[in-house]
C-alpha cells in the first residue's frame, strides 16, 4: 500500500485527501532530521510546508521516495538538485496562495500610511494620541509595482479599485499585457521618480537582489512607502534604516526580511516600521487550498503517474518521459540560455523542431523551453504553469516542424524576438545523447554547456583569446572548455568559455573591459 508522510502542521484537508485517495499517511510533525532521515525509508510520498528541510541525506535515506510536495511555492527547504538526481518529483502549489498574499500587501500599504499598529498600541495603553497619527490618503496616490507576474497583477486590481494610478516596472511584460490590466509600464528610474509607494512583487535572484539599495533609496520620490511581502533580500534593509533616518522614506510595511525567523533587525524598533512575520500565505482559506491541492498531486502521481506543477519533471507518463528525456534536456538548456540574456519584453517566441524531433512529441518540450526561458524573471514557473503565464503575459508562440534536416540528423532552433532585439540558440544531440549548442544568432559554434559559462560577445580582432585567458588565470579561474565562432574573418565574433567554478563581479567587469569584447555574460546551467 501507498504511504506518505506529512512532516510539517498543515489543513486537515491534506490528511483527508489522502486518505479518500486510498493512501495511507502517517502525521508526525515533530521529527528531527536525524529521526526523519531513519523514518523516511518508509514512504512513497513526504508533503511539507517550509519548516522540515528536505535535505540531499534525507532524500538519498528514502529508498522508496518517489515525490515530495510543498504545501506552498517557494522550495527553498528542498534540495531540488538531490532529488532529481534520485529522479524524485517535487512539486508545489504555485498559484494557492496569490489572492491571500495580494491582499496581504494592500493591508500592509493601508496599515503603514494610517500607522494603524502604532495607534492600535497607542490607545490601548489609555493615550487618547489622536493628533499624533496624522495619515494620508491613497486615493489617487501613484503605486510603483516592482514586477507584475501572479501575484503582482492582483495587487494591481485591487489598487485600481481603490482608485489609486498603478504603474510597473517589468521588462519581461508586454505593454499589451499592461494595458490588458490597467497599468502603465515604465522604466525602474521612473518608478523610484513617480511612485508614493513601492511594492515588490519579484523573485529574488542575482538581478533583483537589494534592487532597493542606497542608490535606489536616493532617488526616490520624497516621502515614498515601501511595501515587500515577496521575498526577503530584495531591500537592503540597513539602507532602508539610513534612508528613513535621512527623511527619503517615509516608512516601510515588511512581511519579508533577508533572514528569517527575524529575531534581530536594523529596522526594528522604528516608528516607520510595520513588521509581521511572513503572513503573506497565513490565511485559512490559502492554507487549505495549498493543503488540498499538494495532497491531491501527491496522489495523482503516485496512483496515475500524472504530474502536476512539478519543478523539476515535465507533465508527462513516465515511458514517454524515458524517450523524451534527451530531448527535454536539450530544452531546458537552450530557454535557460535565452532566458539569462534577456534582458526587456519578450513579445514572441518561435520554436523549430527539424529531423527526428520533429516526429515526436514536441508539446512537453514547448512547456519546458518556456519555463527556462522565464524562469531567470519569475519565482514560481515550472513547465506545468508556463504555457498559462505566457498566454497571460501576450507573448506570443510559434511552432515549426520539419522532418528534413541536412546538417544533423535533429535539431531544436529558439528564436526570441524582444522589445529591443532578437536572439536566436540552436541545439542538437550527438549520437551519445548529450545536447550541443551549435549556433548562437547565426554563428555557427559547438559547445556543451556545463554548470558555470562564461558568453563572450566580440570583435573578431587578433589577441582577445590571449586577453580572456590571461584575466582568468590572473584571476585563479581555471578553463575546462573553450569554443569560438564568428560570423566572417573580422566580423562579429563570440566564445562560450566553460569555467570549473563561478566568476566574480570584478573579473566580468576585467573581461568587458578587454579590447574587442562587446558583451560578457555569466550563465549557469
Amino acid at each position: 500500500m501507498l504511504k506518505v508522510l506529512i512532516s510539517d502542521v498543515m489543513s486537515l484537508r491534506a490528511r483527508e485527501v489522502f486518505e479518500q485517495r486510498g493512501i495511507d499517511v502517517d502525521v508526525i510533525t515533530d521529527l528531527s532530521p536525524e529521526n526523519l532521515s531513519t523514518k523516511i525509508s518508509e514512504y512513497d510520498g513526504l508533503a511539507v510546508r517550509s519548516n522540515t528541510k528536505v535535505t540531499a541525506e534525507i532524500i538519498n535515506a528514502g529508498a522508496k521516495l518517489k515525490v515530495i510536495g510543498r504545501a506552498g511555492i517557494g522550495i527553498d527547504n528542498i534540495d531540488l538538485s538531490a532529488a532529481t538526481a534520485r529522479g524524485i518529483a517535487v512539486m508545489n502549489t504555485p498559484f494557492g496562495n496569490s489572492v491571500t498574499t495580494a491582499e496581504h500587501t494592500i493591508a500592509m500599504m493601508m496599515s503603514l500610511v494610517r500607522a494603524i499598529p502604532l495607534a492600535n498600541i497607542s490607545t490601548q495603553a489609555g493615550r487618547w494620541e489622536k493628533n499624533r497619527f496624522m495619515g494620508v490618503e491613497i486615493q489617487n496616490k501613484t503605486l510603483g509595482l516592482i514586477g507584475c507576474g501572479n501575484i503582482g497583477a492582483i495587487v494591481a486590481g485591487l489598487a485600481i479599485g481603490l482608485r489609486m494610478k498603478v504603474i510597473v516596472f517589468d521588462p519581461y511584460i508586454s505593454v499589451d499585457r499592461a494595458n490588458e490590466i490597467g497599468v502603465t509600464k515604465v522604466e525602474f528610474e521612473q518608478l523610484l521618480e513617480r511612485s508614493d509607494i513601492i511594492s515588490l512583487h519579484v523573485p529574488l535572484n542575482d538581478e533583483t537582489r537589494n534592487i532597493l539599495d542606497k542608490d535606489a533609496f536616493s532617488n526616490v520620490k520624497p516621502d515614498v512607502r515601501i511595501v515587500n511581502c515577496a521575498r526577503g533580500g530584495l531591500i537592503d534593509e540597513k539602507a532602508l534604516k539610513n534612508a528613513i533616518d535621512l527623511g527619503n522614506v517615509a516608512g516601510a510595511a515588511l512581511d519579508v526580511f533577508t533572514d528569517e525567523p527575524a529575531l534581530e533587525s536594523p529596522l526594528f524598533g522604528m516608528d516607520e516600521i510595520v513588521a509581521t512575520p511572513h503572513l503573506g500565505a497565513s490565511t485559512q482559506e490559502a492554507q487549505e487550498n495549498v493543503a488540498a491541492q499538494v495532497a491531491e498531486q501527491m496522489s495523482d502521481f503516485l496512483i496515475e503517474g500524472t504530474v502536476t506543477n512539478a519543478v523539476n519533471v515535465p507533465s508527462i507518463g513516465p515511458e514517454e518521459m524515458a524517450a523524451l528525456g534527451p530531448y527535454l534536456t536539450l530544452a531546458d538548456q537552450l530557454g535557460s540560455f535565452a532566458g539569462q540574456l534577456t534582458t526587456s519584453g519578450i513579445k514572441s517566441v518561435s520554436i523549430e523542431y527539424k529531423g527526428e524531433v520533429a516526429k515526436v512529441n514536441t508539446e512537453p518540450m514547448n512547456s519546458v523551453i518556456l519555463a527556462a526561458l522565464l524562469r531567470p524573471q519569475l519565482d514560481n514557473i515550472n513547465a506545468v504553469s508556463a504555457p498559462l503565464i505566457v498566454r497571460e503575459r501576450g507573448i506570443n508562440v510559434r511552432e515549426v516542424k520539419n522532418i528534413e534536416c541536412r546538417d544533423y540528423r535533429t535539431l531544436v532552433r529558439l528564436s526570441v524576438i524582444t522589445e529591443k532585439q532578437e536572439r536566436s540558440v540552436s541545439g542538437t544531440l550527438f549520437s551519445d545523447d548529450k545536447p550541443r549548442i551549435v549556433n548562437i544568432k547565426g554563428i555557427p559554434i559547438e559547445a556543451q554547456l556545463t554548470a558555470n559559462m562564461l558568453y563572450v560577445t566580440n570583435e573578431d580582432k587578433p589577441g582577445l583569446i590571449g586577453g580572456l585567458g590571461l584575466t582568468l588565470g590572473d584571476a585563479g579561474v581555471n578553463i575546462g572548455t573553450f569554443a569560438l565562432g564568428r560570423s566572417k574573418e573580422g566580423g562579429d565574433a563570440i566564445a562560450l568559455i566553460s569555467v570549473d567554478n563561478s566568476v566574480s563581479s570584478s573579473v566580468l567587469l576585467a573581461l568587458s573591459e578587454l579590447p574587442a569584447v562587446k558583451q560578457v555574460k555569466l550563465l549557469r546551467f
